[in-house]
């Protein structure tokens, strides 16, 4: 998925985005530190995390208590993934590139090292 294929997804998200803020993969699209991604990940509030459990969806609960949801077409939400603030990328809510590079280095796999670099970079320049 391309920034305009996320962007699309998140407008047709029937969830107000004040609840929720997309990570991981989608953030470097949207940050414009990558092309592409496989699937949207979304952080969330744990008001919409009880929407969402409410509505039916399955759920597992991660090491630290929170919930982890599969949505239709490749979404997956976390309750409470957030590291630093939440920042806009034009109308859609996402983490800030400090928070995704926190991220990044929690997660530790091969991908993320790279991405972390990436993220690295994108800050030495930004400043």
């Amino acid at each position: 998925m391309k920034k305009s294929d996320i962007a699309a997804r998140l407008r047709e998200f029937p969830y107000d985005p004040g609840e929720y803020w997309v990570v991981a993969g989608g953030a470097m699209v949207l940050h414009g530190l990558r092309e592409d991604t496989a699937d949207i990940d979304l952080g969330c509030t744990p008001r919409m995390a009880d929407e969402l459990e409410a509505r039916g969806y399955l759920y597992k609960v991660t090491p630290d208590g929170n919930r982890w949801f599969k949505l239709d077409g490749g979404m997956e939400v976390f309750e409470n993934w957030l590291c630093d603030t939440v920042v806009h990328v034009g109308e859609t809510p996402v983490v800030s590139p400090r928070g995704l590079l926190e991220m990044k280095r929690l997660l530790g796999r091969e991908k993320d090292k790279r991405d972390a670099e990436r993220i690295e970079e994108y800050l030495r320049r930004s400043v």
